[in-house]
């Protein structure tokens, strides 16, 4: 599993231990030039809390050699698109290795607005809490003591220099998770969705335009067969 030093991936990291037990979990840190220090520090406490093995594998020069090579100067979002996946191929260079599975990271507030780097961040073997709602993720960090400080740490995928979840999604989790349950498990209408997260109708919108879009992030690659 990658561990990042966000709630997502302590808690996936510590459901996965406390399942497996600390020898058949390996965390792969991977920081990039534009990583804080306090996500990495926090890191490293994790697993050594945890006492399973890890490698710390900066990946910001493997992703600037790949870039290079493409001989294309690519857009922020396909750099940062390109730190993902270049994660993703880490992951599963070990996970092939040891004979292991990838476990994701994604929670249900992201994979269901398509906020997540398809064939990076969401690829994956399986994902332990692709049902929670980022709200109930970080009230799962603490039931199981995780540090406050990372169960309620500002989301932030870090592909570039200050890049914030709160800058891309169209409201921030506590009124987004209430849009999603609303619309997409109370089959309610936008209009009642809106009234009830105390936000625009155009909030609601955007959610519903988002998950039309990401579908295909979600869906298997269709097959011509």
């Amino acid at each position: 599993m990658a561990l990042s030093g966000g709630v997502d991936s302590a808690v996936v990291g510590a459901l996965c231990v406390r399942a497996l037990g600390e020898k058949r979990v390996f965390a792969l840190l991977m920081p990039s030039d534009h990583t804080p220090e306090e996500d990495s520090a926090d890191s490293r406490r994790l697993v050594d809390s945890w006492g399973v093995r890890w490698a710390n594998i900066p990946i910001s020069g493997i992703a600037e050699s790949l870039g290079r090579s493409a001989r294309l100067e690519g857009t922020k979002i396909a750099k940062g698109n390109l730190e993902a996946r270049v994660r993703m191929t880490l992951l599963y260079y070990y996970a092939n290795s040891l004979g292991y599975l990838v476990a994701g990271t994604g929670d249900r507030s992201e994979l269901a607005i398509g906020f997540f780097t398809k064939f990076g961040d969401g690829g994956a073997d399986f994902l332990p809490i692709a049902h929670l709602f980022k709200t109930q993720v970080r009230q799962l960090a603490v039931y199981l003591g995780l540090p406050r400080r990372v169960a309620e740490k500002p989301a932030s995928p870090q592909l570039w220099p200050g890049h914030r979840a709160t800058d891309e999604i169209p409201a921030d989790y506590e009124k987004l998770d209430i849009i999603l349950h609303d619309l997409y498990d109370l089959k309610k209408t936008p209009s009642a969705a809106a009234k009830h997260a105390a936000v625009q109708p155009s909030v609601v919108a955007r959610v519903v335009e988002m998950h039309a879009k990401s579908e295909h992030k979600r869906s298997p690659a269709p097959s011509l067969a």
